[in-house]
């Protein structure tokens, strides 16, 4: 399969080439275009459960979309936020994705729900992520622009955890609270991971949560409240 990612990093494009016979599976809503020849499945990937797990605990879609290839043509596909997309190949292992960064993978590339206990309490991402697991191709977004970090064994990096999109599974990690209570309440902060290598982690420039807790209290609203005092938008 080949690929190309346009438009980087705001507002990212992915183009998937598939030969005559190969898939491509993706979220859904994912979709922007596709040529001719191009054949649509829409179904709950890996049985309902799968499914219900990924929606209840993953934020991610319960139906998958399958393209398949009837004759050469292409899939072009976008994330919901704008930003960046970033190709990955996985080779018998797993990868780890926030909730929301998985746009698409091949069909040999098994998408579920893990379970890490304490550790994967993401702020308001919940304790699961969803893991990414065997071989093939795997296309994940971001809000704002992509950067990886290579760890070399034993390395330490931190990372606010409203700004992680992914990190391999050979990566450890942990969760811990920005320093004493006084920067965890008032630093802006919160909680942050901490990730030992060997792997690579992923992080987004901006973080979904921090824009809307900006966005929030500028919202007009019927009370005359918001910023600005006064407006109100009826229907």
């Amino acid at each position: 399969m080949e690929y190309d990612i346009e438009h980087r990093p705001s507002y990212a494009l992915l183009t998937a080439e598939l030969n005559q016979g190969e898939q491509l599976q993706a979220e859904a809503g994912a979709m922007v275009s596709h040529t001719d020849g191009i054949e649509i499945e829409t179904s709950a990937s890996g049985g309902v459960l799968d499914s219900i797990k990924r929606k209840a605990f993953g934020g991610e879609s319960f139906f998958m979309n399958t393209f398949t290839a009837e004759r050469p043509g292409h899939v072009t596909l976008a994330p919901p936020l704008p930003g960046d997309m970033v190709h990955y190949r996985l080779d018998h292992e797993s990868l780890y994705v926030q909730s929301g960064s998985f746009v698409a993978a091949h069909p040999d590339v098994d998408i579920d729900t893990e379970f890490g206990g304490g550790k994967t309490f993401f702020g308001g991402e919940g304790l699961f992520l969803l893991e990414l697991d065997g071989s093939g191709p795997a296309f994940l977004s971001s809000y704002g622009a992509i950067e990886s970090r290579e760890l070399d064994p034993g390395e330490s990096y931190t990372v606010d955890t409203g700004h992680i999109v992914a990190f391999e599974g050979s990566t450890d990690f942990s969760v811990r609270k920005v320093g004493g209570l006084k920067s965890t309440l008032f630093s802006g902060e919160g909680l942050v991971c901490e990730f030992s290598g060997p792997g690579t982690v992923w992080l987004q420039t901006r973080s979904p949560d921090a824009f809307l807790s900006w966005l929030v209290p500028n919202l007009p609203s019927g009370d005359g409240g918001g910023r600005d005092g006064g407006f109100s938008i009826d229907f």
